[in-house]
């Protein structure tokens, strides 16, 4: 019983870890932001999103290299990526005075639109070597290259849409009572803390799996991508609260673009082949299921539903949630 309790008792310690340290990434990667004088909503998408996704980074750099999970890795990166957008349902249900949809900046979609890209393609590209089509170049696999030129394309896209739409703030307004140092090291702290209980995830939850007899694939996906994506949760919900509805979407939306980006840091740091090549191919699921996701996300940006089903749900919202556990329970059965 006791060896049961011990890897919940250390996955607990692991999300709170997580949860303590998130906000505090935030505040700090916003004060740096807007520090530096450049565009408060591109360094957003870069810093902040970067932040929150540390967990999924450090664990997915473990599972493949220390624990020799790659399943949890690859679960986790794409888990998250669901996670992100489920969360757009809580989001909803929250804004009661307006309707999310019609609250939000337009610009959202592209980054949604290049999500679609890379979590589609990522999808693809696991099938095709899971079918003998896979190439590489050492042990990298050749499909690695196109995610990190297309992360780094929309992140050049959203610099250039952000310049456009928006001039950047007066650095001389900006008071946030911390100097650039002082920010840069209290990220860096918190960073830490993320880096520890993000390296520890892989094999709490590999524990998790063995003691429950559950599949690897099902525990990354959902129970270590649960739990790596509890900063994206924190940040916001507490944005929300604030009245800062762009910056929460804004984080969801970009740390889905990192968490692909994860995926090809991960394929660099295993050491036995392609990455996309030895895990499940039920992981495709998760990724297809995000690009439907987040198609719809774009609809409802340019439809901009307004109207709940019995008051209590808009269509979006349902249409999130009903694709979410399709594909969670497909997972399940599917996973290795």
């Amino acid at each position: 019983m006791m060896a049961a309790l011990l890897p919940w008792s250390q996955f607990t310690i692991c999300v709170a870890m997580i949860g303590f340290a998130g906000p505090a990434l935030t505040r700090y990667g916003d004060i740096i932001a807007r520090l530096t004088g450049l565009s408060r909503s591109w360094i957003g998408l870069v810093l902040i999103a970067t932040a929150t996704s540390l967990p999924e980074l450090f664990t997915g750099v473990s599972a493949v290299t220390v624990a020799d999970a790659p399943n949890i890795a690859v679960g986790d990166a794409l888990g998250s990526t669901v996670f992100n957008l489920v969360m757009l349902v809580l989001l909803d249900e929250l804004s009661r005075e307006q309707p999310l949809y019609r609250r939000i900046d337009q610009g959202h979609i592209l980054t949604a639109g290049f999500g679609v890209i890379l979590i589609g393609a990522v999808g693809a590209f696991l099938l095709l070597s899971q079918s003998g089509l896979a190439f590489q170049i050492l042990h990298i696999s050749g499909y690695t290259p196109f995610i990190l030129v297309i992360y780094f394309v929309a992140m050049r896209a959203a610099f250039v849409y952000e310049r456009r739409v928006q001039p950047p703030p007066d650095v001389a307004e900006i008071k946030s009572g911390v100097s650039l140092r002082g920010a840069v090291l209290r990220y860096a702290a918190a960073a830490s803390v993320v880096v520890v209980a993000g390296s520890w995830l892989p094999f709490v939850g590999r524990d998790i799996a063995e003691s429950m007899g559950w599949k690897t694939t099902f525990v990354g996906t959902l129970l270590i991508a649960g739990a790596t994506s509890v900063p994206e949760f924190v940040v916001s919900m507490s944005a929300l609260r604030l009245g800062a509805v762009d910056m929460a979407i804004g984080n969801l939306l970009g740390s889905n673009l990192f968490d692909i980006l994860i995926l090809a840091v991960d394929d660099l740091a295993y050491p036995k082949g392609p990455l996309l090549a030895v895990v499940s191919p039920s992981h495709a699921v998760t990724a297809f299921g995000a690009s439907i996701m987040s198609g719809i996300f774009i609809v409802a940006m340019l439809f901009k539903p307004e109207t709940r089903l019995g008051g209590a749900i808009g269509w979006v919202s349902l249409s999130l949630l009903v694709i979410y556990l399709f594909s969670a329970y497909a997972v399940f059965l599917l996973g290795h």
